[in-house]
């Protein structure tokens, strides 16, 4: 039976990524502590959060996601192979992509761009002016 409630194809991916990134077991350093945040006395009393700390790069990962101890070790793990293939192998992770996409869409707009722009909604808004019926008034 696998150590992870999760489904073994998922189970497979994490450990490829694993052994790719050459993370080991062995160098993986292992904590359980208790969680913070709502919950109240079951939360006081149960250590669910995972906090994970690959020996070798240093990288440390904490993760309190679920209520299941098991289910927050697969997630840290997971967490785990992102950071480090970000560290070593200079990857982005998802949400380093997402947040450079929105920087991208907020980020203004150059003069030549925005004058473009307006070029073709004047252009547009002509086209949809001939379209009008003819007004008997003038």
């Amino acid at each position: 039976m696998s150590p992870f409630p999760v489904s073994s194809d998922k189970e497979n991916q994490l450990l490829k990524q694993m052994t790719r990134l050459n993370i080991v077991e062995a160098d993986l350093e292992e904590k359980f502590i208790r969680g913070g945040g709502p919950g109240g006395q079951k939360t006081n009393k149960t250590s669910s959060t995972v906090c994970l700390r690959h020996r070798p790069t240093g990288i440390e990962v904490k993760c309190s996601r679920e209520r299941s101890q098991s289910m927050n070790r697969f997630f840290a793990r997971r967490e785990l192979c992102e950071k480090v293939a970000a560290q070593v192998l200079g990857e982005k992770t998802k949400k380093q992509q997402e947040r450079e996409k929105i920087r991208r869409q907020k980020r203004r707009r150059s003069r030549r761009q925005t004058a473009i722009m307006v070029d073709n909604k004047k252009k547009h808004g002509a086209k949809k002016a001939l379209r009008r019926k003819p007004n008997p008034e003038e």
